[in-house]
């Protein structure tokens, strides 16, 4: 198991001094060693300590990341990508020394296809910036992790959020990519079709792969019709059993709901404090419904009666795009809201998915372990396809509190196995999660994943540390 706080135990491959000359003479102003850029490069929203790279480069076009990758090829030095630094599983972390490569100034649309509902996009490009972008087209991209992460690193980390139940995720929305691979070639993984039947589907290994197969430096995604209508609403109940019961049996009833998010009371109340709204303190749902007028009114006269079945309140509506952007930008904030109850703390963010029809007893569990923790424990997640979050917070100064973190952190992905779920629906392995694969895949399927990661990347330059351990 991997160490519960600290800096992870590794063995560091510093980058040579003729390599940081090499890289500085390149890139002048677009390279650093100073001291704030490495340690923002070399931290997350993980539990552990900072891991700073030797330097880092801003690239600005996938050419430039294939020299990168090839002059740390010749000296066997690690390169890891990095996009907005949103990740919680330290995959940006350089645990092994070496090069950062921030893609942040590669964030050029390249074309908007809206014929064909689709777009590609430089790997810097956030999120926000795509839709803003095609917004008068009539068209949006609907994955929504919350964070205003790069459309890269979605990719990279398959990430979904609040939009996946209906949507889908990063997995179903990216139709191709570019990759630099570990020897610096640059590699198209799919062309705009609809479909495709040739060849092994290169896509859907590099997506979810965390940089350690290639990086990452162009996306083409799906886009989607803007609904004619959209309502969003929030729901008190008196306890997250009636919640959750309410999202399983919408979704067993067809209701094809854009958005089920569940907030315990707890997370109510930090979003209340941090984001300055006031909704009542209990456990929520927060759920918003796309399509025509009459539609989205059916939609939701169904789930209010289903609410209704077990204890829920009337909905307060936000139908205005005002309020709705009001409604969830709260909900996005709930994370920072959670990590202000103890300011300093360490979270240790469970990302447990298991399917629909087991998600009411794995909450259930998780609040009793919870309850007998000292810890403050919120649960909050995207319920409406089984995908939870209990984020724990423990003082990293108190080594009897991040192993209580750890061992609460282990119960809630080892139950999650249990149900026939698996260890992250969203936020990906990084280093936390290493040891759960084996749980969740068998040694014979990680030894696969072990294979393919040595022969596509036979330096282990590209983000070692991460997903697979190779020694």
């Amino acid at each position: 198991m991997q160490p519960a706080a600290g800096s992870p135990v590794t063995c560091r491959r510093p980058a040579p001094r003729d390599l940081l000359r090499s890289l500085g003479e390149r890139f002048g102003e677009r390279y650093s060693t100073g001291e704030s850029d490495l340690h923002r490069h070399g931290r997350d929203d993980s539990p552990y300590d900072t891991t700073p790279p030797d330097c880092v480069v801003f690239p600005e076009s996938g050419e430039e990341v294939a020299e990168v990758v090839r002059l740390c090829a010749r000296h066997r030095v690690p390169v890891i990508a990095y996009g907005a630094g949103t990740s919680i599983e330290a995959h940006i972390m350089a645990v092994e020394g070496g090069v950062t490569v921030d893609l942040s100034r590669m964030n050029r649309i390249i074309a908007v296809n809206a014929e064909d509902l689709t777009a590609t996009v430089e790997a810097g490009v956030t999120r926000k910036q795509l839709n803003a972008a095609i917004e008068k087209t009539g068209l949006f991209f609907p994955v929504d992790p919350g964070a205003d992460a790069t459309l890269g690193g979605m990719a990279a980390t398959r990430a979904s959020g609040s939009a996946a139940v209906r949507y889908g995720t990063m997995r179903e929305n990216v139709v191709g990519l570019k990759v630099v691979t570990a020897d610096g070639a640059i590699v198209r993984t799919g062309a705009r079709a609809k479909k495709s039947s040739a060849g092994y589907d290169l896509t859907r290994i590099f997506v979810g792969s965390e940089g350690t197969l290639g990086i990452i430096t162009e996306v083409t995604v799906r886009l989607f019709p803007r609904p004619e209508a959209v309502s969003a609403a929030v729901c008190p109940f008196p306890d997250i059993a009636g919640a959750v019961a309410t999202v399983i049996r919408t979704i067993q009833r067809g209701v094809p709901i854009a958005r089920a998010e569940l907030l315990d009371a707890l997370s109510v109340a930090a979003v209340n404090r941090y984001s300055h709204t006031e909704v009542e303190e209990r456990p929520t749902l927060f759920l918003e419904f796309h399509g025509t007028m009459s539609s989205v009114a059916e939609q939701a006269e169904a789930v209010q009666a289903i609410a209704r079945e077990h204890g829920g309140r009337d909905f307060e509506w936000a139908v205005d795009p005002e309020a709705r952007a009001r409604l969830w930008d709260a909900r996005h904030t709930a994370f920072p809201a959670i990590l202000q109850l103890r300011p300093g703390a360490r979270a240790f963010v469970t990302d447990a998915c298991v399917p629909i029809s087991r998600l009411a007893e794995c909450i259930a569990a998780t609040i009793q372990d919870t309850r007998a923790s000292p810890l403050p424990c919120p649960i909050l997640g995207h319920v409406g396809d089984g995908n939870f979050h209990c984020i724990i917070l423990a003082d990293p100064n108190n080594a009897a509190e991040m192993e209580e973190a750890e061992r609460l952190n282990q119960r809630v992905m080892r139950r999650a196995l249990e149900s026939d779920g698996t260890c992250t629906g969203e936020h990906g392995v990084g280093m936390h999660k290493i040891p759960l694969l084996v749980e969740e895949f068998g040694e014979d399927g990680v030894e696969l994943m072990r294979r393919l990661k040595a022969a596509w990347d036979p330096l282990n330059i590209l983000n070692p540390g991460k997903i697979v351990r190779m020694t």
